[in-house]
């Protein structure tokens, strides 16, 4: 049985990042292993994300953490270039267009000030300043907008994966292609990983970076809380017969959301709670498109009442089902289970910050960068919830 220094569960975008971020700490030089079983990442939330960056949160923790993760990918080359393939990560700095209508204009200031006070760069347009700006927009129900034009856009999700697990592969990082189907445990403490193989190793420390299935690790290290849910998004690929150069990435009062992809438009919304059960399969379903999506675009965009759906993909959210924000740092009953679960469609962006946080809390004790305990798992219990108002 091989055993490991840490063992990373999950092998997407938050398990390759905290693995690259843990190889290139100076004062760590333990062995690491990441377990994925789908290295290629054909069904990973990463993979199928829209590969959004922003700094438009409500929670000013959430804000520093993207602004650390556009720094990190304006600087790409500073961190993950590898002796081998580097792929582009096609960063669109289109930005992020945030509306509101009368309803919502006060929740939208209030999240404007709070990105303010963080040197954001974002802008408060008024009605007739949206119309001006964007006059592909119907704003006659709108009362606001807040447009983050620089720092926000959009990458290709896949290469910043490649970037990390290439980039740690070369630092010695072992990556297993099999899944975790058990986890012994002893008193406070897990002793032995269990592989789909049959074989077994072991870790001094283990970190459940799993994504959608991260309540299915907890439940075998016997943590029955199902703080994470996993939640199927559709994207759905639309073409117009208009093009919107510049466009940005625009979120609807409704949450409906699209942005341009080359020649054709992505789309999607998070569906309402009744229509969002718990579930790991990818079973497209356009319902939600023509009964609710296409009307409101139409509504939005006038040119977009004659569109044309191409294709649907499904990708998952490991969706916080409290507080909808990342659940970080040591199991304060499993001592040697470390989380970075949670993170509700932000992870991608998320990654950089999470990664470099979860390596100093592991080599030092504590985070030194960016301080991530707010976002431990004892918040629950301290009745510290912190809501996170812009989930898109």
């Amino acid at each position: 049985m091989k055993k490991y220094d840490v063992i990373i569960i999950g092998g997407g975008i938050i398990g390759s990042s905290i693995a690259y971020f843990l190889s290139v700490q100076r004062d760590f030089s333990g062995s690491i292993a990441v377990i994925e079983p789908d290295p290629g990442h054909r069904t990973s939330s990463t993979g199928l994300s829209v590969g959004g960056i922003r700094q438009q949160f409500s929670t000013p923790l959430n804000i520093r953490i993207s602004q650390f993760g556009y720094e990190f990918i304006s600087n790409i080359d500073e961190y993950l270039h590898s002796d081998g393939y580097n792929p582009d990560l096609s960063f669109v700095e289109n930005g992020y267009l945030t509306l509101a209508t009368e309803k919502g204009h006060e929740n939208l200031l209030k999240n404007y000030k709070n990105q303010s006070e963080l040197n954001t760069g974002g802008r408060f347009l008024d009605k007739h300043e949206l119309a001006e700006s964007f006059s592909f927009l119907n704003v006659d129900d709108l009362s606001a907008g807040v447009f983050g034009s620089a720092g926000e856009g959009w990458i290709d999700p896949y290469s910043l994966l490649k970037r990390f697990t290439n980039k740690a592969k070369e630092n010695d990082v072992e990556f297993i292609k099999t899944s975790v189907v058990g986890l012994v445990k002893s008193s406070n403490k897990i002793n032995e990983v269990i592989l789909e193989t049959g074989d077994k190793t072991s870790g001094s420390i283990i970190i459940n970076a799993a994504g959608p299935r991260a309540s299915i690790i907890n439940e075998m290290a016997g943590i029955i809380d199902y703080l994470v849910s996993p939640r199927k998004r559709f994207v759905y690929v639309i073409r117009s017969h208009i093009s919107l150069p510049k466009c940005p990435l625009v979120v609807d009062p409704t949450g409906v959301y699209f942005r341009p992809d080359g020649k054709q438009f992505l789309c999607g919304m998070s569906p309402p709670e009744n229509q969002d059960p718990d579930t790991l399969d990818l079973d497209i379903n356009n319902q939600l498109f023509e009964e609710i999506i296409w009307p409101v675009l139409a509504h939005r965009v006038p040119a977009f009442e004659a569109i044309r759906r191409e294709h649907t993909w499904a990708g998952h959210y490991a969706y916080n089902t409290i507080d909808q924000n990342a659940i970080l740092g040591y199991h304060p009953e499993m001592k040697n289970l470390v989380l970075a679960i949670g993170f509700s469609g932000h992870g991608l962006q998320q990654a950089p910050a999470v990664g470099r946080g979860i390596s100093e809390l592991i080599t030092y004790g504590e985070y030194r960068s960016l301080d991530l305990s707010d976002f431990d798992y004892n918040r629950f219990e301290r009745g510290k919830l912190i809501i996170e108002r812009m989930v898109v």
